[in-house]
């Protein structure tokens, strides 16, 4: 089944055609309000580890290998990917993130890996 994902900065104003939001990140973003951010759902549980983002840390450099560590984490966690791919089953869905770097992060790393599981 291919889904309908679409990856975006948190602090894009929010669109009728981003579907569901589902911010992907561990920690809230700065200076976003909660009301502001019209989430549908905040799945901290699919951020990558601590200890993967701390190394990673949005070095290009190191993009390949975070890609490989990170889909090793979402292999093994079995529950919070069923929970994104059931809200994916529902139609589009807008992938958040607060980082800086728009092809370096989480984001981009889940959806690719959405659409490649």
């Amino acid at each position: 089944m291919a889904f309908d994902i679409a990856v975006k900065r948190i602090y894009e104003a929010p669109e009728k055609t981003d579907g569901q939001r589902v911010l992907v990140d561990r920690i809230w973003p700065r200076g976003v309000a909660k009301k502001d951010a019209a989430l549908t759902l905040w799945l901290k549980e699919i951020a990558p580890s601590d200890a993967l983002r701390k190394w990673f840390g949005h070095d290009p450099e190191r993009w390949a290998e975070f890609q490989k560590r990170y889909r090793v984490e979402l292999d093994r966690n079995e529950e919070a990917v069923a929970q994104l791919r059931n809200v994916l089953r529902e139609g589009k869905v807008t992938l958040l993130y607060g980082a800086h770097d728009e092809a370096h992060n989480n984001a981009v790393a889940l959806a690719g890996y959405l659409r490649g599981a």
